[in-house]
């Protein structure tokens, strides 16, 4: 199997102007298009957490989504963690 089919779970926190601005909606629209799992969660320190599941293709793509300025709000920075999926992930939610 080519590295670009194995699944994989991204986990990004998003730092800056991102909470009540829409970002949360906008990342789900971008998950769903894309077509992997997961969640896109306000934290209490004002950043994001977005956790996805699927290809490492589309979740790098999302990834690029999340960094390109498109957003609603204002993205200071990303950081993101890579790991095996965990499963059990249906759709895209915002918590």
């Amino acid at each position: 199997m080519s590295e670009e089919l194995d699944e994989v779970r991204l986990t990004a926190w998003v730092h800056g102007q991102v909470q009540g601005v829409g970002f949360r909606w906008w990342t789900r629209a971008r998950a769903l298009e894309i077509g992997v799992v997961g969640s896109a969660n306000n934290l209490r320190d004002g950043r994001v957490e977005v956790v996805a599941e699927g290809t490492r293709d589309h979740c790098e793509r999302l990834l690029t989504y999340l960094r390109s300025g498109e957003s609603p709000g204002r993205v200071d920075q990303v950081i993101e963690r890579w790991s095996l999926p965990k499963g059990g992930l249906t759709g895209f939610v915002e918590r």
